[in-house]
Formats: structure tokens, sequence, C-alpha cells
């Protein structure tokens, strides 16, 4: 069972006991990604991220690893286009100990000029290994073809450009408006009980900061069509469909249907695509949820000259599940995929850490597995295909990363 507090200042806590575990893990959350961002300032959430780990008034970035090492726990962080995590996992005697270090990071980190432009280098090491890997970056292409200016459009690392230009205080500045209280939560899983609330508020119930300046406008989803020329061995392909935002009635229904179109290897694309014609060897797809919309991608990635066999047979694939809609045995297996991915995702107390934190900030509500299940097993044949219908009625976005310009 979740329980639930709110300190003071309007960070929320969130906290699962489980006690047949012997560790703990610890998220700070923050509703701040790249979506609130601007092409001028693109990339600086997740700069910050790698910078809370460079050094505050007490303890160095030596110190900060050596801290975790030290007791076998370890400590990360990722960017999202929505929000940012920094989370440690330790044993259960040192949950304490891990929660003042990141306190000390979320407060204290001194942003070094010294140490912001060594990181620079890093992040811009991040950026070109990124840009060596088309099956990736293909990913936010579609994001641009699809939202275009909106900030859900912008790359999660930003680019070389933007990263150039932060100074300290652009830091400093970012923090203040968007890590305000009220867009944080703390997410604790593991062999920790509720007196811990007590230790997580004398850390983080008291500040204060800023308020956002800018607002997170609802984007319009765009129909673009985006290629890229880069010298690859491969054409990477990505198909974007409007989709539903995190909440939305029809989620489940969306994910049952996209385990069949593209989701597992027993998927329709998968057989046709690559079992049947031997024309990738990577295809698949999935869907993403924002606060107020969504999008299902589809990828695929071949050679140039089977290209437009690949756009076909998907096309082909898509029109016959519309026109048919899915089997019993496909409706039964994806139904049970799902609820056993759910089941095993929650074995760690990483994951329902991590459960725990993006449903309370993003949702601001935490269903029981039962509940869950009963939404799963709600899903038939009529919600799949109105659902068909919604997603694949509509135009699509289309990014393309080939030798070719086409």
């Amino acid at each position: 069972m979740v329980k639930r507090y709110t300190c003071q200042n309007g960070v929320r806590i969130v906290l699962e006991e489980i006690p047949t575990v012997r560790s703990v893990s610890i998220g700070v959350w923050v509703l701040a990604g790249s979506r609130n961002e601007m092409k001028v300032n693109n990339g600086i959430s997740h700069f910050i991220e790698h910078m809370f780990f460079k050094g505050t008034e007490t303890r160095s970035a030596r110190d900060i690893a050596e801290a975790f090492d030290a007791v076998g726990g370890h400590v990360n962080a990722f960017t999202s286009k929505e929000y940012t995590c920094y989370y440690a996992k330790v044993l259960d005697s040192h949950a304490s100990y891990a929660l003042d270090i990141l306190g000390d990071m979320f407060f204290n980190s001194k942003f070094d000029a010294k140490e912001l432009e060594r990181e620079k280098k890093v992040v811009l090491e991040e950026i070109k290994m990124y840009e060596d890997t088309p099956d990736d970056i293909v990913h936010d292409l579609l994001a641009q073809a699809s939202y275009g200016d909106h900030p859900l459009g912008l790359p999660i690392l930003g680019t070389e450009e933007t990263l150039h230009t932060f100074t300290p205080d652009d830091l400093r500045q970012y923090i203040y408006e968007n890590y305000s209280p009220d867009n944080v939560v703390i997410s604790v899983a593991g062999n920790i009980d509720e007196s811990f609330f007590s230790e997580v508020e004398n850390l983080f119930g008291s500040y204060e900061s800023g308020k956002r300046t800018q607002q997170n406008d609802q984007p319009l989803f765009l129909d673009q069509n985006l290629v890229r020329k880069k010298e690859t061995e491969q054409a990477h392909l990505c198909l974007g469909y409007a989709g539903f935002p995190v909440g939305h009635k029809d989620v489940y229904s969306l994910v049952v249907l996209n385990n069949v179109l593209g989701g597992s290897m027993s998927s329709r694309l998968f057989q046709d695509v690559r079992e049947e014609k031997g024309l990738a060897y990577s295809v698949f797809s999935y869907h993403s949820s924002f606060l107020d919309n969504g999008m299902l991608t589809i990828y695929g990635g071949t050679g140039n000259e089977q290209l437009q066999e690949l756009e076909q047979t998907i096309e082909h694939t898509i029109s016959v599940l519309k026109r048919d809609g899915i089997t019993d045995k496909e409706l039964k297996n994806s139904k049970e995929q799902l609820k056993g991915n759910l089941m095993l995702g929650l074995e760690s107390t990483n994951s329902r850490m991590s459960r725990n934190g993006k449903n309370e900030l993003l949702l601001k509500r935490h269903r029981t597995l039962d509940e869950i299940v009963k939404q799963i097993d709600a899903v038939n044949h009529d919600s799949i295909q109105d659902v068909l219908t919604t997603i694949f009625n509509a135009a699509y976005s289309r990014a393309l990363i080939s030798t070719r310009e086409e």
C-alpha cells in the first residue's frame, strides 16, 4: 500500500513499505524536462542533471561517487521530456545516509564554472555518440515532425550550440523557476516505515522557490514528413500516430493493441516484416503518453533498396488490423503479457519507487494492482476496434534517416 504525505511547502512524499526486502530505493522526481525549455536553452534540464553530480559545498564529485560505492549502493539520474529523476538504491540500514546525499545534491550543488566547462565536453560527447546511432536519433526527428516548434519536438540532450551558452546563473535560474515544491515528489520504496516521512520533510519540507514563467501549451499533432540524409548502412524509418495522454480511459486498450501490433516477437509487425519477408532485423512499435497527448510510434530499419517494400508491408499490416481487428487468441495473450510484465516489473524496490513516483507526479493518484488488472481485463474487441479507428484513421507523421533524400 502506498502512503502519501504532503509537506507544508507542497513537496509530496510517497512511501511503500516492503518488509520482505533489505533494500530501499529513494527517488527525487521533478516535473521538469525538455518540455519546459525553449530553443535557446534546449538541453538545460539534462545538463542540470549532470551538474548535480559534480560537487556540492561539502562534497566533491568524487566524494559523491565514493559515498555510494562505500556502502554497496548506487546513485543515478535521468531526464525525459516531462520530468527528471535523481535516485539511489542502498541497504535499508543506509536509507538516511542516501537521503542526506540526495538532499545535498539537490540543494547545495555548486555549479562551479570550471566543472561546468568540463561537463559540457562530456555532454557534447554524449550528443556525438547519439549522432552515431541513427536508429536512436530518428525518434528525435519523428518528435520534430510530430510537434514542430513545440518544446515536445526538442531533443532531450539539446544541441552543441545551446550547450555552449549555459552559465551557472542560467542553471540556478532554471532550477528556481522549475524545481518548485509543487513540482517535486520524493518516492521511497523498500524496508522502511512511516517514520521516514519526518526525515524527508526535514530536508525537503521547508524550501521555497519561484514559479514557472513559461506555460506548457498543448501541442498540435502535425503530419509532417522529415527526411535527413546521413551516411548509414540502413534506412531508419519512424511513423507517428496521435495517441492518448497519461490516464486516458482507453490507454490500456491501446497498450493491448500495441502488443499485438509491434510490442513483441509474436506481434503482427515482427511476423509480417521480419519473419515472413526478411525486410528488417529490428521492427517494433511503442506508445508514449504525456500529460496532455501521446504518440504511437512504429520503427523499422532496412536497406535503402527495400524501404518502399517495408513501408508497404507496414501499411498492409495496419489495414488488415483495421479491417479485421485482433483475434481472440491475440486479445487473451496480449492481456496476459501485459499483466505478467506489470507483476514482474514490481519485484524490485527501484521499479516500485519509479512507478509510485511517476503516478504521483503525473496522475496524483495510485491504483492497486487489482484495480489495474481489472482495467486490463475489461479490454475487449469493441474497445480495441474503437482505438484502431481513432488512431489509424488520422494522418500520421513520418521521419526517415537514409543515404537518399526521399
